[in-house]
């Protein structure tokens, strides 16, 4: 005779949130396990409350939460144990399973627990949308946690976007000076010049610009951390006369332009409707015969959701949109520009994330010291599963290079690319 579910344990109402063939071993704290017993790597259901975060918000969401507050561990390859995870889960979530899962759990599996502080509102209370006090919110959200703790991640280079590797064994820094070289290059920047860089971080292409090809450089960033710390890095390299660095929203910049503009990491915050209107702006800002170069993270074609999963949108990038590389190109063209060159790097992105992981577990205590613990847990788990959607081609990361062409069709581009 079947037992009653509420003596079969946890761990084994939990296994049935994936097929039976799981290759990692799950356990809970009622002593129970379940899934393969003599796998190395393990998901570890610590306390009831565990239970509360995922049964209150089924799916991503709830997993995470339970996670980042340490009631539920991954123990053994955090990596392979995530992407075992992932190719095991039934999609979406059975209620029969949710059902089983709250009966043996008992009376209290449905008390929503806490929220965790560093989880942002929902996008119904976060205001008008795209609104320049909501974008502010939304950057703030993100950037404006802690300078060395992005350190701590990024290394020296302070970079935040996808590197340029010749080898996977490359080193990071090499690579993201790489990346930051070849956009100069696609720009074809000379001497003279006028770099606008939207979304400029902590400056390096800035720097790498103004030091290498002696352009005169601008770069806007709705983060006070990131302007602050660019400002010490610019004056530190002895550019303070060739690099400005501005607190200020793109659609701020007016009354002037450019010889080339950088969009790197940017277009994901600006929102799939208002791509158009985000390539028409800088279309108007850039002088004739200049150059956009567009980098940015897409979903693999078009026709996908680009509104970003919970728990992206609630702990990591606020509002964050990620289109296909058609609508991009069609926002792009249907503003004037004329498509030159795209690239698709996502294996780099893919490594640059896993040597993001290692420099964040190299600098644990540094980085927990700074964020605390539950942040530095949220950025493990953020960062190893956007390696995996790379690896697995459920985002990729694109180059767009255009120039806008005049009417009468004549460009000064080269016949073949110069870079």
């Amino acid at each position: 005779m079947e037992a009653p579910i509420s003596q079969q344990g946890i761990a084994s109402q939990v296994a049935t949130l994936f097929s039976e063939d799981l290759p990692i071993q799950i356990t809970a704290y009622d002593g129970s396990t379940s899934g393969n017993s003599s796998a190395q790597d393990k998901l570890e259901i610590r306390t009831p409350r565990a239970l509360n975060y995922l049964l209150t918000k089924p799916g991503d969401l709830g997993l995470a939460r339970a996670y980042i507050t340490s009631n539920l561990e991954i123990e053994g390859d955090f990596y392979r144990t995530l992407m075992h995870m992932r190719e095991h889960i039934k999609r979406p979530f059975q209620l029969q399973s949710l059902a089983r899962i709250a009966l043996a759990a008992g009376s209290t599996a449905f008390i929503r627990p806490t929220i965790p502080v560093e989880e942002a509102p929902p996008r119904w209370r976060r205001g008008v949308r795209h609104s320049l006090m909501r974008d502010r919110s939304a950057i703030h959200h993100h950037y404006d946690v802690s300078n060395k703790f992005y350190e701590a991640i990024l290394g020296p280079t302070m970079v935040y976007s996808c590197a340029l590797f010749n080898e996977p064994s490359g080193s990071l820094d090499a690579a993201q000076i790489a990346k930051v070289d070849l956009i100069a290059r696609k720009l074809d920047l000379q001497p003279g010049m006028k770099l606008l860089d939207i979304g400029c971080g902590w400056g390096t292409l800035l720097i790498h610009a103004a030091k290498e090809y002696g352009v005169q450089a601008v770069g806007v960033t709705l983060s006070t951390e990131q302007q602050r710390l660019a400002l010490e890095r610019v004056a530190a390299a002895g550019l303070s006369g060739k690099v400005e660095v501005r607190l200020q929203d793109y659609r701020e910049v007016s009354g002037e332009t450019f010889d080339a503009i950088s969009s790197v990491g940017m277009s994901e915050h600006v929102g799939d409707k208002q791509l158009p209107g985000y390539f028409e702006h800088l279309y108007g800002l850039l002088n004739d015969n200049g150059r956009l170069l567009n980098h940015c993270i897409t979903r693999p074609k078009g026709g996908l959701q680009p509104k970003t999963g919970a728990f992206i949108d609630r702990y990591i990038f606020p509002d964050g949109e990620l289109s296909g590389p058609d609508r991009v190109v069609e926002a792009m063209t249907g503003a004037g520009f004329e498509l030159r060159h795209s690239e698709n790097l996502r294996e780099h992105y893919a490594l640059t994330l896993t040597k993001w992981c290692e420099n964040l577990t190299s600098n644990w205590d540094e980085a927990v010291s700074e964020v605390g613990l539950t942040r530095a847990r949220l950025w493990n788990l953020y960062m190893t599963m956007s390696r995996i959607g790379f690896e697995s081609n459920d985002i990729q990361i694109h180059q767009f290079l255009g120039d806008p062409t005049s009417k009468n069709g004549i460009s000064e581009f080269p016949l073949r690319p110069n870079w």
